[in-house]
Protein backbone atom coordinates (compact mmCIF):
# COMPACT_ATOMS: atom_id res chain seq x y z
CA UNK A 1 0.00 0.00 0.00
CA UNK A 2 1.20 3.51 -0.79
CA UNK A 3 2.79 5.23 2.20
CA UNK A 4 0.61 8.31 1.67
CA UNK A 5 -2.66 6.35 1.61
CA UNK A 6 -5.34 7.50 4.08
CA UNK A 7 -5.93 5.41 7.18
CA UNK A 8 -9.20 3.53 6.66
CA UNK A 9 -9.02 1.70 9.99
CA UNK A 10 -11.24 4.25 11.75
CA UNK A 11 -14.28 3.42 9.62
CA UNK A 12 -16.88 1.37 11.48
CA UNK A 13 -19.72 0.93 8.96
CA UNK A 14 -17.54 0.51 5.89
CA UNK A 15 -14.97 -2.19 5.14
CA UNK A 16 -12.28 -1.97 2.47
CA UNK A 17 -10.74 -4.52 0.17
CA UNK A 18 -8.06 -4.32 -2.51
CA UNK A 19 -9.18 -6.79 -5.18
CA UNK A 20 -6.81 -5.54 -7.91
CA UNK A 21 -3.99 -3.08 -8.38
CA UNK A 22 -5.34 0.47 -8.29
CA UNK A 23 -8.85 -0.68 -7.26
CA UNK A 24 -10.40 -0.25 -3.82
CA UNK A 25 -13.66 -1.91 -2.84
CA UNK A 26 -15.91 -0.10 -0.35
CA UNK A 27 -18.24 -2.56 1.36
CA UNK A 28 -21.23 -1.24 3.30
CA UNK A 29 -21.65 -3.39 6.41
CA UNK A 30 -24.92 -4.84 7.80
CA UNK A 31 -26.67 -2.71 10.38
CA UNK A 32 -28.15 -3.75 13.70
CA UNK A 33 -31.63 -4.33 12.30
CA UNK A 34 -33.14 -7.74 11.76
CA UNK A 35 -33.06 -7.48 7.97
CA UNK A 36 -29.29 -7.91 7.78
CA UNK A 37 -29.13 -5.07 5.24
CA UNK A 38 -26.51 -2.33 5.40
CA UNK A 39 -28.17 0.65 7.12
CA UNK A 40 -26.90 4.14 7.85
CA UNK A 41 -26.97 5.07 11.50
CA UNK A 42 -25.43 8.25 12.92
CA UNK A 43 -21.83 7.14 12.30
CA UNK A 44 -22.58 5.35 9.05
CA UNK A 45 -24.21 8.39 7.48
CA UNK A 46 -21.17 10.51 8.29
CA UNK A 47 -18.75 7.89 6.97
CA UNK A 48 -20.56 7.42 3.68
CA UNK A 49 -20.44 11.18 3.16
CA UNK A 50 -16.74 11.56 3.96
CA UNK A 51 -15.18 8.43 2.46
CA UNK A 52 -15.04 10.00 -1.00
CA UNK A 53 -12.54 12.57 0.25
CA UNK A 54 -10.24 9.77 1.34
CA UNK A 55 -10.70 7.94 -1.96
CA UNK A 56 -9.89 11.13 -3.85
CA UNK A 57 -6.77 11.74 -1.75
CA UNK A 58 -5.49 8.14 -1.90
CA UNK A 59 -2.64 7.95 -4.45
CA UNK A 60 -2.91 4.15 -4.57
CA UNK A 61 -6.50 4.26 -5.86
CA UNK A 62 -7.38 4.73 -9.53
CA UNK A 63 -10.94 3.34 -9.36
CA UNK A 64 -13.41 2.40 -6.62
CA UNK A 65 -16.24 -0.12 -6.32
CA UNK A 66 -19.12 0.38 -3.90
CA UNK A 67 -21.24 -2.59 -2.86
CA UNK A 68 -23.37 -3.90 -0.04
CA UNK A 69 -23.21 -7.22 1.72
CA UNK A 70 -25.81 -9.71 2.88
CA UNK A 71 -29.25 -9.80 1.28
CA UNK A 72 -29.06 -6.39 -0.38
CA UNK A 73 -27.16 -3.28 -1.36
CA UNK A 74 -28.55 -0.87 1.27
CA UNK A 75 -31.43 -0.73 3.70
CA UNK A 76 -31.83 2.98 4.27
CA UNK A 77 -31.53 5.11 7.36
CA UNK A 78 -31.68 3.69 10.85
CA UNK A 79 -35.04 4.66 12.39
CA UNK A 80 -33.28 5.87 15.52
CA UNK A 81 -31.43 8.41 13.37
CA UNK A 82 -34.71 9.47 11.72
CA UNK A 83 -36.35 9.93 15.11
CA UNK A 84 -33.39 12.01 16.29
CA UNK A 85 -33.87 14.24 13.25
CA UNK A 86 -37.57 14.64 14.06
CA UNK A 87 -36.83 15.52 17.67
CA UNK A 88 -33.87 17.91 17.48
CA UNK A 89 -32.73 20.82 15.35
CA UNK A 90 -29.11 19.81 15.95
CA UNK A 91 -29.63 16.41 14.33
CA UNK A 92 -31.41 17.92 11.32
CA UNK A 93 -28.62 20.45 10.83
CA UNK A 94 -25.95 17.75 11.11
CA UNK A 95 -27.65 15.33 8.73
CA UNK A 96 -28.44 18.15 6.27
CA UNK A 97 -24.74 18.96 6.03
CA UNK A 98 -23.71 15.31 5.72
CA UNK A 99 -26.36 14.61 3.05
CA UNK A 100 -25.11 17.57 1.06
CA UNK A 101 -21.50 16.46 1.46
CA UNK A 102 -22.35 12.91 0.36
CA UNK A 103 -23.66 14.17 -2.98
CA UNK A 104 -21.05 16.83 -3.65
CA UNK A 105 -18.08 14.80 -2.37
CA UNK A 106 -19.01 11.93 -4.69
CA UNK A 107 -19.56 14.25 -7.66
CA UNK A 108 -16.21 15.95 -7.02
CA UNK A 109 -14.22 12.78 -6.31
CA UNK A 110 -11.77 12.62 -9.19
CA UNK A 111 -11.52 8.82 -9.20
CA UNK A 112 -14.11 6.82 -11.20
CA UNK A 113 -16.63 5.04 -8.98
CA UNK A 114 -18.55 1.89 -9.94
CA UNK A 115 -21.50 0.60 -7.90
CA UNK A 116 -22.64 -3.03 -7.72
CA UNK A 117 -26.31 -3.03 -6.72
CA UNK A 118 -28.02 -6.23 -5.60
CA UNK A 119 -31.27 -6.84 -3.78
CA UNK A 120 -32.98 -3.93 -2.01
CA UNK A 121 -31.37 -0.51 -2.54
CA UNK A 122 -32.75 2.47 -0.62
CA UNK A 123 -31.56 5.42 1.45
CA UNK A 124 -28.07 6.91 1.57
CA UNK A 125 -26.58 3.81 -0.03
CA UNK A 126 -28.83 4.32 -3.04
CA UNK A 127 -27.66 7.93 -3.25
CA UNK A 128 -24.09 6.75 -3.73
CA UNK A 129 -25.16 3.85 -5.95
CA UNK A 130 -26.95 6.04 -8.48
CA UNK A 131 -24.41 8.87 -8.36
CA UNK A 132 -21.61 6.42 -9.13
CA UNK A 133 -20.07 7.02 -12.54
CA UNK A 134 -21.06 3.54 -13.70
CA UNK A 135 -23.82 1.60 -11.94
CA UNK A 136 -24.22 -2.17 -12.30
CA UNK A 137 -27.49 -3.63 -11.01
CA UNK A 138 -28.75 -7.17 -10.78
CA UNK A 139 -31.90 -7.63 -12.84
CA UNK A 140 -33.76 -8.54 -9.67
CA UNK A 141 -32.51 -5.58 -7.65
CA UNK A 142 -35.24 -3.52 -5.97
CA UNK A 143 -34.58 0.22 -6.14
CA UNK A 144 -36.89 2.44 -4.08
CA UNK A 145 -36.73 6.08 -3.07
CA UNK A 146 -38.95 5.98 0.01
CA UNK A 147 -38.98 9.61 1.11
CA UNK A 148 -42.63 10.41 0.41
CA UNK A 149 -43.65 7.15 2.13
CA UNK A 150 -41.82 8.48 5.19
CA UNK A 151 -43.68 11.78 4.91
CA UNK A 152 -40.84 14.04 3.73
CA UNK A 153 -39.75 15.47 0.39
CA UNK A 154 -37.48 13.40 -1.84
CA UNK A 155 -34.29 15.31 -1.03
CA UNK A 156 -31.02 13.33 -0.80
CA UNK A 157 -30.11 12.93 -4.48
CA UNK A 158 -33.43 12.68 -6.31
CA UNK A 159 -33.69 16.19 -7.75
CA UNK A 160 -30.07 16.32 -8.89
CA UNK A 161 -29.83 13.04 -10.78
CA UNK A 162 -33.13 11.19 -11.42
CA UNK A 163 -34.53 13.58 -14.06
CA UNK A 164 -31.15 13.61 -15.83
CA UNK A 165 -30.86 9.81 -15.85
CA UNK A 166 -34.39 8.68 -16.63
CA UNK A 167 -36.35 11.82 -17.58
CA UNK A 168 -38.82 13.93 -15.64
CA UNK A 169 -41.89 11.78 -16.31
CA UNK A 170 -40.31 8.59 -14.94
CA UNK A 171 -38.65 10.48 -12.10
CA UNK A 172 -41.95 11.93 -10.92
CA UNK A 173 -43.71 8.56 -11.22
CA UNK A 174 -41.20 6.70 -9.08
CA UNK A 175 -40.42 9.51 -6.62
CA UNK A 176 -43.98 10.67 -5.93
CA UNK A 177 -45.38 7.15 -5.60
CA UNK A 178 -42.33 5.42 -4.07
CA UNK A 179 -42.86 2.88 -6.82
CA UNK A 180 -40.19 0.15 -6.74
CA UNK A 181 -38.13 -0.46 -9.86
CA UNK A 182 -36.17 -3.62 -10.59
CA UNK A 183 -32.73 -3.66 -12.15
CA UNK A 184 -33.91 -4.67 -15.60
CA UNK A 185 -36.40 -1.78 -15.78
CA UNK A 186 -33.84 0.59 -14.26
CA UNK A 187 -31.48 -0.22 -17.12
CA UNK A 188 -34.27 0.17 -19.70
CA UNK A 189 -35.12 3.70 -18.59
CA UNK A 190 -31.51 4.73 -18.03
CA UNK A 191 -31.50 4.92 -14.23
CA UNK A 192 -28.53 2.50 -14.07
CA UNK A 193 -25.75 1.88 -16.57
CA UNK A 194 -26.16 -1.86 -17.02
CA UNK A 195 -28.23 -4.75 -15.63
CA UNK A 196 -26.71 -8.20 -15.21
CA UNK A 197 -27.77 -11.60 -13.95
CA UNK A 198 -28.37 -11.63 -10.21
CA UNK A 199 -25.27 -12.71 -8.34
CA UNK A 200 -22.83 -11.39 -10.95
CA UNK A 201 -23.01 -7.70 -10.01
CA UNK A 202 -19.72 -7.61 -8.11
CA UNK A 203 -17.84 -9.55 -10.79
CA UNK A 204 -19.00 -7.15 -13.52
CA UNK A 205 -18.33 -4.06 -11.41
CA UNK A 206 -14.80 -5.22 -10.58
CA UNK A 207 -14.07 -5.94 -14.25
CA UNK A 208 -15.19 -2.42 -15.15
CA UNK A 209 -13.14 -0.91 -12.32
CA UNK A 210 -10.02 -2.78 -13.47
CA UNK A 211 -10.45 -1.39 -16.98
CA UNK A 212 -10.80 2.09 -15.54
CA UNK A 213 -7.71 1.61 -13.35
CA UNK A 214 -5.69 0.64 -16.41
CA UNK A 215 -6.81 3.60 -18.53
CA UNK A 216 -5.42 7.10 -18.93
CA UNK A 217 -6.09 8.73 -15.59
CA UNK A 218 -6.04 12.29 -16.88
CA UNK A 219 -8.43 11.41 -19.71
CA UNK A 220 -10.84 9.52 -17.47
CA UNK A 221 -10.83 11.97 -14.57
CA UNK A 222 -11.19 15.04 -16.77
CA UNK A 223 -14.01 13.38 -18.70
CA UNK A 224 -15.77 12.64 -15.40
CA UNK A 225 -15.22 16.21 -14.24
CA UNK A 226 -16.71 17.75 -17.37
CA UNK A 227 -19.70 15.38 -17.52
CA UNK A 228 -20.46 16.05 -13.86
CA UNK A 229 -20.92 19.72 -14.70
CA UNK A 230 -24.46 18.65 -15.70
CA UNK A 231 -24.98 17.61 -12.07
CA UNK A 232 -23.38 20.80 -10.76
CA UNK A 233 -25.87 22.79 -12.85
CA UNK A 234 -28.65 21.01 -10.94
CA UNK A 235 -27.05 21.91 -7.62
CA UNK A 236 -29.57 24.65 -6.73
CA UNK A 237 -32.48 22.26 -7.28
CA UNK A 238 -30.77 19.67 -5.09
CA UNK A 239 -30.05 22.22 -2.36
CA UNK A 240 -33.72 23.27 -2.31
CA UNK A 241 -34.96 19.67 -2.21
CA UNK A 242 -32.66 18.81 0.67
CA UNK A 243 -33.75 21.87 2.65
CA UNK A 244 -37.41 20.97 2.11
CA UNK A 245 -36.73 17.40 3.19
CA UNK A 246 -35.23 18.69 6.44
CA UNK A 247 -38.22 21.02 6.91
CA UNK A 248 -40.51 18.01 6.52
CA UNK A 249 -38.92 16.33 9.53
CA UNK A 250 -40.40 19.10 11.70
CA UNK A 251 -43.97 18.24 10.71
CA UNK A 252 -46.52 15.62 11.74
CA UNK A 253 -46.24 13.49 8.60
CA UNK A 254 -42.67 12.43 9.38
CA UNK A 255 -43.75 11.24 12.85
CA UNK A 256 -46.61 9.29 11.31
CA UNK A 257 -44.29 7.84 8.68
CA UNK A 258 -41.90 6.50 11.30
CA UNK A 259 -44.76 5.17 13.44
CA UNK A 260 -46.25 3.33 10.47
CA UNK A 261 -42.91 1.71 9.68
CA UNK A 262 -42.41 0.59 13.26
CA UNK A 263 -45.98 -0.74 13.43
CA UNK A 264 -45.78 -2.29 9.94
CA UNK A 265 -48.92 -0.59 8.61
CA UNK A 266 -49.90 1.94 5.98
CA UNK A 267 -49.37 5.57 7.05
CA UNK A 268 -52.31 7.84 7.81
CA UNK A 269 -50.98 11.21 6.73
CA UNK A 270 -52.79 14.48 7.35
CA UNK A 271 -54.94 15.62 4.45
CA UNK A 272 -54.89 19.28 5.45
CA UNK A 273 -53.49 21.94 3.14
CA UNK A 274 -49.85 22.14 4.32
CA UNK A 275 -49.34 25.78 3.31
CA UNK A 276 -52.70 27.18 4.40
CA UNK A 277 -55.13 28.92 2.08
CA UNK A 278 -53.52 31.32 -0.34
CA UNK A 279 -54.27 34.97 0.51
CA UNK A 280 -56.60 36.76 -1.86
CA UNK A 281 -53.77 39.00 -3.03
CA UNK A 282 -51.82 35.92 -4.20
CA UNK A 283 -54.67 34.51 -6.28
CA UNK A 284 -54.81 35.31 -10.00
CA UNK A 285 -57.29 38.01 -10.82
CA UNK A 286 -60.46 36.89 -12.57
CA UNK A 287 -60.70 37.78 -16.24
CA UNK A 288 -63.77 39.37 -17.84
CA UNK A 289 -66.69 36.95 -17.78
CA UNK A 290 -65.18 34.87 -14.94
CA UNK A 291 -66.35 34.77 -11.35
Amino acid sequence: MHSDAPDYSSYRSLAFERPAEGVIEIVMQPGRNRSGLPTTDRDGHRELAHVWRDIDADPSVRAAVLRGTGPGFSGGGDLALVEEMIDTFEARARVWREASELVYNLINCSKPVVSAIHGPAVGAGLVAGLLADISVAGRGAKIVDGHTRLGVAAGDHAAIVWPLLCGMAKAKYHLLLCEPIDGAEAERIGLVSVAVEDGTERERALAIAERLAEGSQTALRWTKHTLNNWLRLAGPSFDASLALEMLGFTGPDAREGVASLRERREPRFTRDEPFGAAPASARPAARDGET
